[in-house]
């Protein structure tokens, strides 16, 4: 009389095959990974409601709720520069629920400003997507002789120890940017840092600093009424809302510091799910195109961009050396 049991050895083998076709799409694997979302998703900012990375969140979040199918929370956890809403998600499960939408800052600079991080953003989190490079202006007080990026290098360096520059915070662009700018023509400029950027542009229409890097939005209206004059804006393209300012890079000014720009960008916590953040990329890439976001993130003066995850890390590696060294030329240091 026949057995009908099965030897321990072939029901091992089965097991395997029954897994492998599972994995194969076969079984609910797949089709759980197939099905998502499947519930709402949480953005993440780590700054605070009605800034501009907030306003890019929401807009492109908005786009997205409408092609996934599933609500996107914007979720505000502002405080230390960034850092506790980016360690946030470098800490969540990496199950596709949770992104960042952040800024250069907490994804690339702040491990070369600060001693001690509560994550390693090259070990705990996966870039998804650029959203915008951002872009600034640089500014000048009317009262000084210059027009142009090579006249204002020269007056710097003419005027060892008489200028001061202006940044909306200590490891800012606009920090990095002026002491390089100082140290380049060993020009000895004061650096005068204001807890945001709507004092510092007080301060520079007054006179009581000359110079200083800023976002296009702060400048555009003060240069159009005379208050400011604009000499040029970083990156290696004109901005949109500035089609008449030249690129530094335009004036002569080539060096990496006048090339490199901050940017907006989607990160997921390490292990997410490569189909995830694939499909995450290619939803972001199809918004940034859309003619009504491609304005509003223009408008802002940033510039659409929506990318793969793969030219996301070939960005960041390539501006990886020069933001540290920017840094570490700076002195710039916070605990």
């Amino acid at each position: 009389m026949q057995s009908h049991l099965v030897d321990p050895s072939r029901r091992q083998w089965l097991a395997r095959t029954a897994f492998a076709g599972a994995s194969l799409g076969f079984g609910p694997l797949v089709r759980a990974q197939a099905a998502w979302p499947g519930r709402p998703v949480r953005l993440i900012v780590p700054f605070n409601a009605g800034g501009a990375t907030d306003i890019v969140a929401r807009v492109v979040g908005e786009k997205l709720s409408s092609r996934l199918g599933q609500p996107m929370l914007v979720d505000n956890r502002s405080g230390a520069g960034g850092i506790l809403g980016t360690e946030a998600v470098a800490k969540a499960p990496a199950d596709g629920y949770t992104f960042a939408v952040s800024l250069s800052t907490s994804l690339l600079i702040n491990q070369f400003l600060y001693q001690k991080l509560p994550y390693d953003p090259r070990r705990d989190l996966s870039l998804v997507s650029l959203i915008a490079s951002a872009p600034v202006t640089l500014a000048v007080h009317p009262s000084l002789p210059v027009r142009n990026g090579p006249e204002l290098l020269a007056y710097i360096k003419q005027n060892k120890g008489k200028l001061s520059y202006g940044s909306w915070g200590i490891g800012s662009y606009a920090h990095l940017g002026g002491a390089f700018m100082s140290r380049s023509q060993d020009a000895d400029m004061a650096h005068a840092a204001y807890r945001g950027e709507a004092p510092m542009l007080q301060d520079l229409i007054g006179g009581q600093i000359k110079i200083a890097f800023a976002s296009a939005l702060g400048t555009k209206a003060h240069a159009a009424a005379g208050k400011l004059r604009l000499i040029g804006v970083t990156g290696e393209q004109r901005m949109g809302i500035l089609p008449d300012v030249p690129t530094l890079q335009e004036q002569g000014l080539k060096d990496d510091a006048y090339r490199v720009v901050g940017f907006v960008g989607m990160a997921a916590p390490a292990r997410t799910p490569a189909e995830i953040v694939q499909r995450m990329a290619r939803e972001v890439g199809a918004i940034c195109a859309l003619p009504d976001v491609r304005e509003r993130i223009e408008g802002m003066g940033f510039r659409s961009v929506g990318s793969t995850p793969e030219a996301f890390a070939a960005a960041y590696r390539k501006d990886w050396p020069v933001w540290e060294a920017l840094v570490k030329q700076s002195g710039a240091q916070l605990d």
